[in-house]
C-alpha cells in the first residue's frame, strides 16, 4: 500500500516539529556569571544544614509539591525568613491566600530579595533568590493583589517563620 504524498508531508512535518521542540527544550542556559554572596559555603555544607528536601529547593532550583509546607497555613503576625541565611524576606502583613497551594506574599521586605529571568520549563519566568546566601525560593507573577500586583510564590520549605 502506497502512502499519499500529501500525508507523508504532514507526518514529516509534524515529526520535524516536535524534534525541535524538543531539542529547544534540553538546550543548555547560557553560562551565567559566578555571583558572590555574604553567606557562602560549599554544596555539601549546604546539604547537611539544610536537609535534603531545603537544600534541593534552595540551591539547586527545585520546587517543593504544592499544599505540602506548613507555612502555607501561617496565618500568624511574624517574619518569614531564608531558611539559609536566616534573611528576613517577608512580612506576614504582605501574605495573601492565592490558592495555588505555595506560601503568596504581594511584596518582600526592602532589599531582602533580588531576582532573575528563569528560561526553564520552555517559558520565561522571574525567579526570585534570597540576596544574603543566593538561595532560590520561588518565583513572581503579575497577578497578584494591589497595592503590588506582584505575587511571590515561594517555597515553604526555602523559609522558616519567627513570630512576633
Amino acid at each position: 500500500m502506497t502512502q499519499d504524498p500529501t500525508r507523508r508531508s504532514l507526518f514529516s512535518l509534524a515529526a520535524a516539529g516536535i524534534a525541535g521542540a524538543a531539542l529547544w527544550g534540553c538546550r543548555s542556559a547560557p553560562a551565567a556569571a559566578a555571583q558572590r554572596y555574604p553567606v557562602e559555603m560549599s554544596d555539601a555544607a549546604w546539604r547537611k544544614k539544610l536537609g535534603d528536601a531545603a537544600w534541593s529547593v534552595l540551591r539547586h532550583e527545585s520546587t517543593e509539591r504544592p499544599y505540602s509546607s506548613p507555612l502555607n497555613d501561617e496565618h500568624r503576625a511574624g517574619t518569614f525568613a531564608c531558611k539559609g541565611c536566616a534573611q528576613p524576606l517577608f512580612s506576614s502583613k504582605t501574605k495573601f491566600e492565592s490558592g495555588t497551594g505555595w506560601p503568596s506574599f504581594y511584596a518582600p521586605l526592602p532589599n531582602a530579595v533580588a531576582t532573575r529571568t528563569d528560561g526553564s520549563l520552555m517559558m520565561e519566568r522571574v525567579e526570585v533568590h534570597c540576596r544574603r546566601c543566593g538561595g532560590h525560593l520561588g518565583h513572581v507573577f503579575d497577578d497578584g493583589p494591589k497595592p503590588t500586583g506582584k505575587r511571590y510564590c515561594m517555597n515553604g520549605v526555602a523559609m522558616t517563620f519567627r513570630a512576633g
